[in-house]
C-alpha cells in the first residue's frame, strides 16, 4: 500500500499513475476539496481561476485529458498571441523569432548587439546568482526586460536571490543547453514554439475534480496526516480518524505541513524543510471593456510598479473581460499586509497606467508562492527514511506539466 498525502495535482496525478499500474494506495487531503493551487470558480458569473491561469498542452497533459475523457471541455488559445514587457512607459512586444527579434523595441540596438557575445562567455555557473548569471551573458538591459521579469516572474521572486544550481540548472538540463543560452535557439532558427496554452471551459480546477471522481475510491477528504511514524518494516500515518498503515509515504503538500509532518521520524530534514522561504503575492481579478489582445504583461525589474505581470484571461479564453494581476512577490513583500481594498486600487492604478484603460476589481487574494532562492540550499542537506518520497512543486519542478511528467516517473518507479 502507497501512502499519498495531499490531494493537489502532484497527488491526484500520482494516483491516477498508480491505479493504472494496478498499485493499491490511499490519498489523503487535509481539506474539502482537491486541487490545491489549481482552484477555480466564478464572480458575478465570469470565470476565475486563482493560481495557473493556464496550462501548457504538452504530450503528458494531452494524454491525461483524453484518458479523462475531458477532451470536448479543454480549450486552447488562439494561436500566434503576443507576449508583452513593460519598459518606458511602453508595452513592448517580446519576440519569438529572429525576425520578430530584429524588429522588436524590447531591446535597444546596443542591447541587441551584446548578445551576440553570449555565445563567447562561459557557462553558467553554480554558485553564482541568476541575476549575475544573466547579466553576465546577456548583459545588463537583456536581463532587466527579458530574462529576468520572464524567468522570475515563474516564481514571483528576484532573480538576485536564485542561485543557478538550486533554481535555474534544472531549467537548462531540461533543454539541452551547454555553455550558450543562445547557440540552441540559433539552431532553430531562432524560433520559439512551446505547446498551446490550454485551459477548461470551467477552469484549470476541471482536472483535478476528474482525477478526484475517478479515483474516490482511494481518497479520504477532510484527514490531514499529523504525523509519520515507523512500524517495524512499515510506516503509519496518524490522523483524526485512526492509524493507516503503508509501506511507501508520498508528501505532496507545501513545505510547512510536510515539514510538521516529520518532525518525528526525520527531524533534521524537518529542521531544514521549514527554513524554505514562500513568496506572498496578492491576486487581483479585474473586469475590463479593453479587448487587448495578448497572452498578458509582464513588467520591467528597471520599473517600480507593484504589478509584477497580468494574464489577458479576455483574450487568451474568451473569459468576458477579465484580467488577472499579479502584485508584489520577493520585491514588493509590503504589499501583503495591505488591505484587500488598497491591493485592488493599486491593481486598477497600474492597469490603467499600462494600458490606458479603466478596471475595476472582481477578486483579491493572497498566494503563496515557493520562492527557490537561497534557502533552497537547505534541501542539500536532506535525507529521508527509505521509502518516503516528497513529491512536491517545492522539491522537483514548479509548473502543471512538469508535475505532470514527475508523477508518471515516479509511479514507475514504485511500481517496480
Amino acid at each position: 500500500m502507497i501512502g499519498i498525502i495531499g490531494g493537489g495535482i502532484s497527488g491526484l496525478a500520482l494516483a491516477h499513475h498508480l491505479a493504472r499500474r494496478g498499485r493499491s494506495f490511499i490519498l489523503l487531503e487535509s481539506s474539502g476539496r482537491v486541487g490545491g493551487a489549481m482552484r477555480s470558480g466564478r464572480v458575478e458569473g465570469r470565470l476565475l481561476d486563482w493560481g495557473p491561469q493556464r496550462a501548457r498542452l504538452t504530450g503528458h497533459f494531452a494524454a491525461l485529458v483524453d484518458g479523462l475523457g475531458l477532451r470536448d471541455q479543454l480549450i486552447t488559445a488562439p494561436p500566434g498571441l503576443p507576449l508583452y514587457i513593460y519598459r518606458d512607459g511602453r508595452l513592448r512586444r517580446v519576440p519569438f523569432s529572429a525576425a520578430q527579434f530584429i524588429a522588436s523595441d524590447v531591446l535597444r540596438t546596443r542591447a541587441k548587439l551584446r548578445l551576440l557575445l553570449e555565445p563567447f562567455t562561459a557557462a553558467a555557473r553554480p554558485d553564482e546568482s541568476v541575476e549575475d548569471c544573466f547579466i553576465r551573458k546577456l548583459g545588463r538591459e537583456a536581463y532587466e526586460n527579458l530574462a529576468g521579469p520572464l524567468y522570475g516572474g515563474l516564481y514571483a521572486s528576484d532573480p538576485g536571490n536564485m542561485i543557478v544550481r538550486l533554481s535555474l540548472a534544472h531549467v537548462l538540463r531540461e533543454f539541452a543547453i551547454g555553455r550558450s543560452i543562445l547557440t540552441p535557439l540559433l539552431r532553430r532558427r531562432g524560433r520559439v514554439a512551446p505547446p498551446d496554452a490550454c485551459s477548461f471551459v470551467d477552469g484549470l480546477e476541471t482536472l483535478p475534480r476528474a482525477l478526484h471522481a475517478r479515483h474516490s475510491a482511494h481518497i479520504r477528504m477532510n484527514t490531514p496526516v499529523h504525523a509519520i511514524e515507523r512500524d517495524g518494516d512499515s510506516y503509519v500515518l496518524v490522523t483524526d480518524t485512526g492509524r493507516i498503515e503503508v509501506q511507501h509515504v508520498v508528501i505532496t503538500t507545501p513545505a510547512p505541513a510536510a515539514a510538521r509532518m516529520l518532525r518525528h521520524i526525520a527531524p533534521d530534514a524537518a529542521n531544514a524543510i521549514e527554513t524554505l522561504t514562500y513568496n506572498p503575492l496578492t491576486v487581483v481579478h479585474l473586469h475590463s471593456t479593453a479587448r487587448l489582445h495578448g497572452l498578458g504583461y509582464q513588467v520591467s525589474l528597471a520599473e517600480s510598479l507593484v504589478t509584477r505581470g497580468v494574464t489577458w484571461n479576455d483574450a487568451l479564453f474568451d473569459r468576458d473581460g477579465v484580467y488577472t494581476a499579479y502584485l508584489g512577490g520577493a520585491r514588493n513583500l509590503w504589499i501583503a499586509r495591505e488591505s484587500a481594498e488598497r491591493a485592488g486600487e493599486i491593481a486598477v492604478e497600474e492597469f490603467r497606467r499600462v494600458t490606458g484603460h479603466d478596471a475595476r476589481v472582481l477578486s483579491v487574494a493572497q498566494e503563496r508562492m515557493p520562492a527557490w532562492d537561497r534557502s533552497w540550499s537547505a534541501l542539500e542537506s536532506v535525507q529521508l527514511p527509505k521509502d518516503i518520497h516528497i513529491h512536491a512543486s517545492w522539491h522537483d519542478r514548479p509548473g502543471i506539466p512538469g508535475r505532470l511528467a514527475l508523477a508518471e516517473r515516479l509511479a514507475d518507479r514504485l511500481a517496480r
